[in-house]
């Protein structure tokens, strides 16, 4: 969802919090909480009103560092959760300046400028993306002034921007039908059924992967809106409606090695069984079939030497007006079961 209006103003009604600098600090062993107050604090009177961010960062896994910022604390988190492996008590690795944090998760490192507020990542010595005045911040799309702020409001967003560096490609997001680098796409991460030619997809995930060799994934099982190098050319832009916005920067070094400790993180599917890797052949909305059609697509394949694993059989194998029965429609299949066991005499299975 894009906040903003051109390079400098915000959309109208729209008004955007960042951290100006960190306040204190507070080390435990297994996070680190930074209170990061949205203006400069000059004089201990700058404490009594004002927006307020509380930034949380942990090392869950290894090569991974989880940033969560909220503003209201304590919302109720209706759910559902991805179900994530990591390990919520492992310690964090922090080195606590005057002017900088960093905290160190393998070859993967923070650094947090207090003042102003600034973070950049880095993989060794080589920088990975950054983010700095008026990137991370809460988002109120109706703002009436501080005073009117309450922690049901419809409109509160969190936001992160992540800098692009020249050449930097973008891809991920699940199963997505426009074109395969991402960049200068908007995109929002929300299954639905619009088909295989639109913007819309049916797997969307919101995690995405760099060509610097990083990636990030977005904890939240909502809708998430990515601008990526669309809203401003030199950023991926991430949001989510709510008081609190959590993601993670998985390192790695290359792409293939982020990968790794991506799926390490929220799971690796078993390995499917060899045939489910052939050639599946689908009557694909062809409406008008019957078995002579069924076989003439399959006998068609074997003629040319082209291995069939799996042959699918689309909705119109039902009745007219009943594409939800799961009847065969005996006028156009009087035999199923005999055309079953015919399509599987050829070593095929049917779906």
């Amino acid at each position: 969802m894009n906040f903003s209006n051109g390079c400098w103003l915000q959309k109208e009604g729209c008004a955007c919090f960042s951290p100006a600098e960190v306040s204190f600090t507070r080390m435990e062993e297994a996070k680190v909480t930074l209170i990061a107050p949205t203006s400069h604090i000059l004089k201990r009177g700058d404490t009594l009103g004002g927006i307020n961010l509380t930034v949380e960062i942990s090392c869950p896994a290894p090569e991974v560092i989880r940033v969560r910022t909220c503003h209201y604390m304590g919302v109720r988190e209706d759910g559902p959760a991805f179900e994530l492996a990591m390990d919520e008590g492992a310690e964090v690795f922090a080195e606590d300046g005057e002017e900088r944090l960093v905290i160190r998760n393998g070859s993967l490192r923070l650094e947090i400028e207090k003042n102003p507020w600034h973070m950049a990542y880095y993989w060794e010595d080589t920088p990975l993306c950054a983010s700095g005045k008026r990137d991370l911040a809460y988002i109120k799309t109706d703002w009436k002034g501080d005073m009117y702020v309450k922690s049901d409001d419809k409109d509160a967003y969190m936001r992160q921007r992540l800098s692009l560096g020249v050449g930097e490609l973008i891809y991920g997001m699940g199963e997505r039908f426009t074109p395969f680098v991402k960049n200068g796409q908007s995109v929002d991460i929300w299954n639905e059924d619009g088909g295989t030619s639109t913007e819309q997809s049916y797997k969307n995930i919101p995690f995405y992967l760099s060509s610097r060799g990083y990636g990030v994934f977005v904890n939240h099982t909502g809708r998430v809106s990515f601008e990526t190098a669309s809203a401003a050319v030199d950023k991926v832009e991430f949001s989510v409606a709510g008081e609190s916005l959590d993601y993670f920067l998985i390192g790695g070094g290359n792409m293939k090695a982020v990968l790794g400790n991506y799926t390490a993180l929220t799971g690796r599917p078993p390995l499917p069984e060899a045939w489910t890797f052939g050639l599946w052949l689908s009557t694909s909305f062809t409406t008008d079939y019957d078995e002579a059609t069924v076989m003439s697509f399959i006998d068609g394949m074997l003629s040319r030497g082209i291995p069939l694993s799996v042959f699918h059989f689309d909705c119109c194998w039902m009745k007219e007006f009943h594409w939800t029965d799961f009847i065969w429609d005996e006028k156009v299949f009087p035999d199923p079961e005999g055309m079953l066991r015919r399509i599987k005499e050829k070593g095929i299975r049917v779906c």
